[in-house]
């Protein structure tokens, strides 16, 4: 749960950080800093095409594109919902590129999750443009992309791929960031350090370290199901913080989301399966990415 919350004021964070600092430019210096650490982390134990493609699609392409949702006027508790479409993304990469076989609950949920998101588009109107949807659910999409090479890549080190992977966002981060971000002010005050600094300790590296600990402590089934609780905690500080305060509909299509989340991550699977011995080693070889933002 301090996983799930972690990431889920992180949308919070990033609102925050974005007033001092360009989208761009922003989620480059964030993956410079985690990359800062590769003396201290082992090897991913893989080849360097899966750390370029994991860098590319789960790293730069996901949070870049949320960032930049965020800049053009995606409201934070929002994007921590749309974000999770991520699940139904991944399970149709899958089924596309890697060859696996969905369950029926998997796809019926796929598509209540997307329901769900109408509903909320129905509720919101104009009131969010367009453009900043479209770069919030494109981000959900390549974090889908991202987390199919992670799994065909397989790593025996999953916090190495990640940080080793973080050396690739940098460079088309900031080349990107020097094309279009020309001119835009960067305030380097103590609410933008700090909130560069919450994504790179708690969100990115404490996050998800936690995260790889507790899957190898216990079933992936029953810690997967968690991440459920990363829109909640984001709607709920975007409220407490940013006085985003979700409206009826809003809150009915966010409920037909997460149960439409909740079966794509197997909350309703057999429980001969969910039962499963918690072997470490039965988990480390394909351990699920977090909904980290």
């Amino acid at each position: 749960m301090l996983v799930a919350l972690t990431w889920g004021v992180n949308f919070v964070v990033l609102h925050v950080g974005l007033e001092s600092f360009p989208p761009l430019l922003f989620t480059g210096l964030r993956f410079l800093l985690v990359a800062l650490l590769i003396p201290f982390v082992p090897r991913p134990g893989v080849g360097v095409r899966w750390v370029i493609v994991v860098g590319l699609f789960m790293s730069a392409g996901h949070h870049g594109l949320v960032t930049l949702g965020l800049h053009e006027g995606m409201p934070a508790g929002l994007a921590s919902l749309v974000l999770q479409l991520q699940a139904a993304f991944t399970i149709g990469f899958a089924v596309l590129l890697i060859g696996e076989q969905p369950r029926r609950a998997q796809l019926v949920g796929g598509a209540v999750a997307l329901g769900g998101i109408a509903i909320i588009a129905s509720g919101r109107g104009a009131a969010v443009p367009l453009g900043a949807v479209l770069l919030t659910i494109g981000a959900a999409c390549s974090w889908g992309l991202g987390n199919v090479a992670a799994r065909k890549a397989a790593s025996p080190n999953p916090l190495g791929l990640l940080v080793w992977s973080s050396l690739v966002p940098p460079l088309p981060l900031f080349g990107l960031s020097a094309i279009f971000e020309r001119g835009e002010v960067v305030t380097l005050d103590a609410s933008g350090v700090l909130a560069l600094a919450y994504v790179v300790i708690l969100s990115t590296l404490g996050g998800f370290g936690a995260w790889v600990w507790l899957l190898r402590q216990h079933s992936a089934s029953t810690v997967a199901p968690f991440s459920l609780l990363v829109p909640v905690f984001g709607i709920a500080s975007a409220w407490l913080f940013l006085s985003e305060a979700p409206s009826a509909t809003e809150l009915l299509g966010a409920g037909v989301v997460l149960v439409g989340l909740s079966l794509t991550v197997g909350l309703t699977m057999p429980r001969r399966r969910r039962e499963a011995e918690p072997c470490a080693s039965h988990v480390g070889s394909a351990l699920p990415q977090p909904s980290s933002p």
